[in-house]
């Protein structure tokens, strides 16, 4: 990383801090070297300027997928890539080829399914986002494209997750070249399932990780040439054997121990097993469970991955045996002896154990203890017996145990080689490394040695990959380069493996020589490397040395490098375990060969190891590598932890610092064209559009006046600190243009505050002077106001002047009027008087005559009156017998009103007489009341006639006053007869009320009873449909059971040899003319004609020669028919010819109700020989449209065997009540008595759907069709799929617009670009546009239309969702603008294709259209998460939402994704959903299935009628065909 330049005030720089290691910050002051930087976190650092690198104030907010893309590529903007992709989940990111995993500490299952697997499969390295299946895939093409072996090296500190990527990759290479291996195991599924079985016996718990791999592991994937797995091999490097016998708190030995001890009782008790804190191997600490982590169901899982390796029971009970017999064996304690420096068995607990290990591994109990307390020593002259002290001992009995854990894991290793099985023709392999990284502890010992010397070996290797890498880039833009120097770590390497003098070889010198002691190797280090600047020697210790390393300086203790380093057996153990009678321990010693025996070859673990190291790095060298570099980004292993410093270490520890090092030494900088221009273009405003982009970056350079740079085919190459000198040169340009934008901003601003004073000052001026009008005016109002309260008081003071002169002249006037009025009024009275008393004599005398004249007539009319009374009484009596009547008559009414309501609602046929019965009685009652009303009508006019004539006869009689005598008995009588006849009128009116009222009810009742026949239609037709359902499902019930019936039968009888149809059994087929007769409800019809043909069926001799001749007939119809099928017959209106014709025939001929017949098979094969060509779109649509009319005729026609059988034993249970015959009524439909044969009069025309009993053949062929038109379907679905897939992939992601779009040439070039999107979009539309075309042109049925463009329209839903969701330059504003554009082509077309042959297509672009809506919205931060998820976007799952929201950039305007709040709370609603076991991936699923069935396709298409097909020609001209003429009526 250069020294930058061009930092000056303001610019935003990365300065060093203690805490963050990188902290952001703006230049605030520079002093000379020194920079003084006001950081983000409020304080103020002061740095070297040689030590203050840029920051890209221009980056994406969610960093860059690929770090060589970075504008400026050293350490702290590597950093800070990582940790914002981090923070959006985002673990994965390249570094050219370099692929940076981070662990993210949690399960992300969306990631690593299938649907994902599907996504990289295929597509080009930095296509998609960055992920582990793009490195596999990139392996896996290199390797089958080139013939190349490939290797992928995963690497990098315990817990950064290693393990679980090389899981990933050996899944995703198994997904690509995954095949069936032997007895039901595939070879893949036995590398997936080894690894659980190292895991158990090769992982353990360390200070930094829960299951750490303490062993290199090389996983070769061997290929065939078809690029399928066909063999494949496990390498295993250093197991750590030390951690058998010695483990430090809070770690844990290896899984296996635990496991056993935690599996069921019966096996537990098996081996004596108990406790793990009773075993002294795992009480060394208090660790023995882990988070999250159940041992007895791991143990289970093991012994499940045991038996797909191909580990038999027998081996695994050996396998555990051993297990329990080493901690059994851990647990014998010593004491000393009788003799000097002699031991014994401590105790009888430590016996127990002792005989428990002899026991489990089958060897003399005696033996044992012999092996672990003595050594046999062996000179020419005798054999020496030498006892062993208690550390001796202890020290004997740890080596027996970490030999035997040992030779055990080894054996697992080539057990599961040998299960697995490698193939020996296999030319290519593709290796997957999972080797420990880097390791630097407190206390480092031979195992650290050994793992940092492997690390140094392959960091040697990386770094000529990326030399090699850096120099194809050049070579491949054309660029002239010289060599680029970088750090070789060759000297590290000769100070550990060199001959002779390495640290290596003087290790196994000194483990040869018997009195060599750690001391003694440590000073011999300190002889040979005191000169080499990587040794190093403490100053405080005298066996420790410090080797400075490519990571870092490492110090290693050398007290245990002499044990550690040896690799034999003791003599004694050997021996004991090869004479086990365990013929699996005894496997694991065999006795060494005679020579090997007398050999005294010196063997060591470091000789050992660099032997195996040098042969895996040969392998890596025959290979193309690929490199994985896990991160583990904090130390509590917990997810959303970031820790810069722990990262910045392991990125120098894995080498990416390296590779970004050697990267800065030639050209950090690259930039495509168009890119650069992007960028630069505003340096160079002067370049007009019609310079190409080449030539125009190198006017850019040039005018900027550098040195150093290239150009090369595609891209430009800046040196180091080029970068930020343009950037320099571009804030520069861009700060004048806002200066000049501030100064008119700002003469804007103060002329607007100008005129807005001017207003202010005219404003106030203008209320002042209104303010003095005011003034004045009121003035002059008070003055006015003065003058006519004067003048007003004045006219009020001569008026009251007036007024009192006045009232004096009417008041003496008055008194004199009223003394005259007073004489005037006297006379008058006197006068009134006189007259008065004359007027009362006068009526006196005139009112004595007149009541002597009333009396007389009262008397007359008083008996008049009686006499009438009378005979009115007499009449109103027998009204009142009438009225009882009528009352009588209305509460019959009622009952029978009630009576006909519940009889309406049971019986329906009696609803009519009911109605009849009721209009009478209404009628009735009707004239019954009329009657009355006129009855009393005529009394009254009697009446009115009598007294007209009483007073005529008064009127006419002389005028003499008689005294008649009144006779008070008669008054009491008329009186009384008066009364009866009030009471009479009374009840007669309360008669007409209880009338009215009855007619009220019934009007009510009919109004009920129309309710209730409503309701009752309604049940009646719901009932009718309930029926049909009913008798559909019932005869397709039945239709299945008679198929699976038919299809069983010809499973169990089916010929063994094709026999012609003249030897099979006969059938009579009569062709069907008028006189055969007609089959109508089952009952069979036959004329004498049929009878006597049926007759001669008995006579073999005389009917064998007619049946012969109607056969060879018969075979001729077929071969003319299949002859005229084969042809394209075209349409006959908008029915398809050939299927009609073939319908008819087999109509006619019968065929569907013969036991065996081949014109079946004949025409299933003309189908199937005529779309052999799936790329004929126009022959499959004509075959769609004819099987699916075909299939449809024969749907509404055939029907199976016991169909009818089901119907007549429901008719038998019959019900006499109303509703039972109602509901017999309903079942009656017509479908179940069956549609009956054509009578005699109706066989003239074939044109009329009936149902027939089908049998086997016919059934069969049915499916056949129904298969047949199936694939049709999706042969044409997914050639229309094949031909938009390329534009769709063309579609998704929108043209960069050329360098004229930044210049003058602004719109013209926007223009272009969305002419050329659109084009591929007119593309898809030109293919819908011909298969609609094709389809309508062979009257493909238009369901069957939608179905396939509603899911042409979900595959382009998927395509386009699932790219968006892949691929981070999708997801910008502009693109999200030109897919909109191309969405609303596919819009347009759908409506252009209208309803009837587009359906609901559009629907289905649902999540692609609310994906880009999302897009193209404004102001993202202000939308809530509510908003967003219920109203822009409430198709899309939460997790869609987070990653098109992490992934979106806007390219156009610069503007945000959405808020932290709503990214923080979609993270618990993931968080929440994974928890609750809710499915997590983002992509969608292509569905390929047959969206319909033949019920479907029968209950779509309308009637066909056949009635009007004309048959072709060749058939037209053939007697035999008659019946498809058409026939005049």
């Amino acid at each position: 990383m250069a020294a930058p330049v061009n930092i000056i005030v303001g610019s935003h720089v990365w300065v060093e801090d203690p805490t963050l290691a990188w902290i952001d910050g703006e230049v605030f002051k520079i002093s000379g070297e020194d920079v003084h930087v006001q950081t983000t976190n409020g304080k103020t650092a002061v740095a070297n300027i040689s030590k203050v690198f840029p920051k890209d104030t221009e980056a994406p907010p969610g960093g860059v997928d690929d770090m060589t893309k970075l504008s400026y590529l050293h350490e702290p903007g590597v950093l800070h890539n990582l940790a914002m992709r981090y923070e959006l989940n985002e673990i994965y990111t390249y570094t050219g080829n370099i692929l940076i995993a981070i662990n993210p500490f949690q399960r992300l299952p969306h990631l690593y399914d299938t649907h994902m697997m599907e996504q990289y499969k295929g597509a080009g390295f930095g296509e998609l986002s960055p992920h582990v299946f793009a490195v596999a895939d990139v392996a896996y093409r290199a390797m089958i494209n080139e013939g190349k072996s490939n290797s992928i090296l995963v690497s990098g500190e315990s817990g950064a997750g290693k393990t679980e990527t090389t899981k990933m990759l050996m899944r995703y290479l198994a997904y690509l070249g995954g095949r069936s291996g032997v007895e039901g195991r595939t070879v893949e599924q036995q590398v997936l399932e080894s690894n659980p079985v190292l895991e158990a016996f090769g992982n353990a718990k360390t200070v930094r990780n829960n299951n750490s791999s303490r062993f290199g592991k090389f996983v070769e994937l061997q290929f065939d040439k078809n690029g399928r797995i066909s063999g494949a091999a496990v390498r295993t490097y250093l197991l750590e054997r030390s951690r058998v016998c010695q483990i430090s708190n809070p770690e844990r030995n290896y899984h296996c121990f635990y496991l056993l001890c935690a599996a069921p009782p019966e096996v537990r008790e098996k081996f004596k097993l108990g406790d793990p804190k009773s075993f002294h191997y795992l009480n060394q600490s208090s660790c023995y469970a882990l988070d999250g982590v159940d041992d007895a169901q791991e143990y289970l899982a093991t012994i499940r991955a045991m038996d797909v390796v191909g580990i038999s029971e027998e081996e695994q009970e050996g396998i555990f045996s051993v297990v329990a017999a080493i901690l059994h064996l851990g647990n014998i304690d010593f004491s000393k002896g009788a003799e000097v420096d002699s031991s014994v068995i401590k105790d009888e607990k430590s016996r127990f154990h002792l005989n428990t290990t002899a026991e489990l591994l089958q060897c003399d109990v005696k033996s044992l203890e012999n092996a672990l307390i003595k050594r046999v020593m062996v000179t020419p002259e005798e054999i020496i017996t030498r006892a062993l002290d208690p550390v001796a001992a202890v020290g004997s009995r740890d080596a027996l145990a970490k030999t035997i854990y040992s030779r055990l894991f080894d054996w697992l290793v080539d057990k599961i080689n040998i299960s697995i099985g490698q193939d020996p023709n296999s030319k290519q392999l593709i290796g997957v490394l999972d080797i420990y990284g880097f390791e630097s502890f407190k206390f480092n010992s031979f195992e650290q040695f050994c793992i940092n010397f492997t690390n140094e070996k392959l960091q040697q290797h990386f770094n000529q990959h990326v030399f090699k890498m850096e120099q194809e880039e050049y070579t491949k833009e054309e660029i002239n380069w010289s060599y680029i120097e970088f750090v070789d770590n060759q000297d590290v390497l000769d100070l550990i493996e060199k001959k002779p003098g390495g640290i290596i070889a003087l290790l196994d010198e000194a483990c040869m020589f018997p009195r060599s002691t750690h001391e003694t190797f440590a000073q011999k280090l300190f002889q040979t490397f005191k000169n080499n600047k990587r040794f190093i020697k403490p100053k405080l210790s005298r066996t420790s040395f410090t080797i400075s390393h490519y990571a870092g300086e490492v110090t290693y203790l050398a007290d245990l490098f002499l044990d550690k380093n040896k690799d034999y057996v003791v003599a004694e153990h050997q021996d004991l375990l090869t004479a086990s009678k365990c013929s699996f321990v005894a496997s694991l010693f065999p006795p060494p060969a005679e020579e090997s025996s007398k050999s005294s070859k010196f063997s060591s673990i470091g000789s050992r190891f660099k032997l195996q190291l040098q042969s895996l790095m040969e392998t890596l060298n025959s290979t193309e590598p690929h490199y994985i570099r896990c991160v583990k980004p904090n130390n509590v292993l917990k997810p959303a932890i970031f820790e810069n410093a722990n990262i910045i270490q392991q990125l120098r520890c894995g080498g990416v610092l390296e590779a970004i090092r050697i990267s800065c030494a030639g050209y950090p900088t690259r930039r495509t064209f168009y890119e650069f221009i992007h960028r630069f273009g505003v340096l160079a405003p002067e370049i007009e559009g019609n310079h190409d982009d080449k030539v125009a970056c190198q006017m850019i350079l040039d005018k900027m006046g550098l040195k150093g740079y290239q150009i090369g085919k595609t891209k430009v190459f800046l040196r180091a600190g080029q970068m930020a000198e343009l950037d320099a040169r571009r804030a520069e340009v861009l700060g004048n243009a806002a200066r000049t934008i501030q100064r008119l901003i700002r003469t804007y601003i103060a002329r607007k505050e100008f005129m807005a004073l001017r207003k202010s000052a005219i404003m106030l001026q203008s209320h002042w002077r209104g303010l003095l009008a005011c003034k004045l005016y009121e003035q002059l109002r008070r003055e006015a106001a003065a003058l006519k309260i004067q003048k007003n008081f004045r006219r009020h003071i001569a008026r009251e002047s007036y007024l009192t002169v006045r009232l004096a002249a009417i008041t003496l006037q008055t008194g004199l009027r009223a003394m005259t009025a007073r004489n005037e009024f006297r006379f008058k009275k006197q006068t009134k008087a006189a007259i008065i008393v004359q007027a009362a004599l006068r009526c006196h005398l005139a009112y004595s005559y007149y009541k002597s004249l009333q009396k007389a007539a009262l008397t007359t009319q008083c008996g008049w009156r009686g006499r009438v009374a009378r005979r009115e009484l007499r009449k109103l009596k027998m009204a009142a017998r009438e009225t009882g009547a009528l009352k009588e008559a209305k509460d019959k009414l009622e009952k029978r009103v009630e009576e006909l309501t519940w009889r309406l609602q049971l019986e329906k046929r009696l609803r009519t007489d009911l109605e009849e019965e009721k209009a009478q009685e209404l009628a009735k009652l009707q004239d019954a009341l009329h009657a009355m009303q006129v009855q009393v009508e005529e009394a009254n006019a009697r009446v009115k006639k009598e007294q007209e004539a009483a007073r005529k006869a008064i009127e006419e009689a002389p005028p003499v006053i008689k005294e008649t005598p009144i006779i008070v008995q008669d008054t009491e009588k008329v009186n009384s007869l008066a009364a009866e006849v009030e009471s009479l009128k009374a009840s007669l009116l309360s008669e007409r009320k209880a009338a009215e009222e009855a007619r009220n009810a019934c009007t009510d009742a009919e109004a009920r009873s129309a309710e209730l026949q409503k309701k009752l239609e309604d049940s009646e037709r719901k009932v009718d449909q309930l029926q049909e359902s009913m008798q559909r499902l019932e005869e397709k019930l039945a239709n299945s059971e008679s198929e699976i019936q038919v299809l069983r039968q010809q499973a169990l009888a089916i010929s063994p040899t094709g026999k012609s149809l003249t030897t099979r059994q006969r059938t009579m087929i009569i062709p069907r003319t008028p006189e055969n007769g007609n089959v109508t409800n089952g009952e069979t019809k036959v004329s004498p004609d049929t009878t006597l043909a049926i007759s001669n069926v008995r006579e073999p001799e005389s009917e064998e020669k007619p049946q012969k001749s109607l056969n060879e007939k018969q075979q001729e119809n077929q071969d003319i028919l299949i002859k005229c099928i084969s042809e394209n017959l075209g349409f006959s209106g908008s029915k398809p010819i050939a299927a009609c014709v073939i319908y008819k025939c087999l109509l006619q001929w019968r065929s569907f109700e013969v036991e065996r017949t081949t014109i079946f098979d004949r025409i299933i094969q003309t189908i199937a020989s005529s779309i052999e060509i799936q790329d004929n779109n126009d022959v499959l649509a004509y075959w769609l449209s004819n099987s699916s009319t075909l299939l449809l005729l024969l749907q509404r026609t055939l029907k199976a065997n016991g169909a009818g059988s089901l119907t007549p034993q429901r008719r038998r249970a019959t019900s006499a009540s109303l509703f039972g015959r109602v509901s017999q009524g309903l079942r009656a439909s017509p479908q179940s008595g069956g549609l009956s044969f054509l009578n005699g009069r109706g066989l003239s025309r074939l044109d009329d759907l009936r149902q027939v009993e089908a049998k086997y053949p016919a059934l069969l062929f049915k499916q056949q069709l129904t298969a047949f038109l199936e694939k049709i379907y999706g042969t044409i679905r997914d050639n229309l799929k094949k031909e938009i897939s390329p534009l769709l992939g063309l579609c998704i992601q929108a043209p960069r617009t050329s360098r004229a779009s930044l210049v003058k040439g602004r719109s013209q070039a926007n223009a272009a670009a969305q002419q050329a999107l659109i084009a591929h979009w007119q593309s898809i539309v030109k293919s819908l546009n011909r298969y609609l075309d094709i389809m309508k042109a062979n009257h493909v049925p238009p369901f069957l239309v939608r179905k396939v463009f509603t899911q042409i329209f979900s595959f382009i839903n998927v395509q386009l969702f699932n790219s968006l969701l892949l691929r981070r330059e999708c997801c910008s504003f502009s693109n999200g603008e030109y897919v909109k554009a191309g969405l609303a082509e596919l819009e347009q077309w759908c409506y252009a294709a209208t309803e009837e042959y587009a359906g609901p297509a559009w629907e289905e672009l649902k999540h692609i259209r609310q994906a880009v809506g999302f897009l193209v919205i404004h102001q993202k931060p202000k939308k809530t998460l509510n908003e967003i998820t219920k109203e822009l976007c409430p198709v899309l799952s939460i997790q869609q939402l987070y990653r098109i929201s992490t992934m979106y950039w806007d390219d156009k305007y610069g503007t945000h994704s959405v808020s932290s709040d709503v990214i923080a709370n979609m993270r618990v609603m993931m968080t929440e959903d994974s928890n609750n076991a809710v499915s997590s991936s983002f992509l969608l699923d292509d569905d390929s299935s047959i969206p319909f069935t033949v019920e479907d396709i029968s209950k779509s298409l309308q009637k066909v009628d056949i009635s009007d097909v004309d048959p072709p020609s060749i058939i037209r001209e053939n007697s035999g065909f008659g019946f498809l003429l058409p026939r005049s009526d």
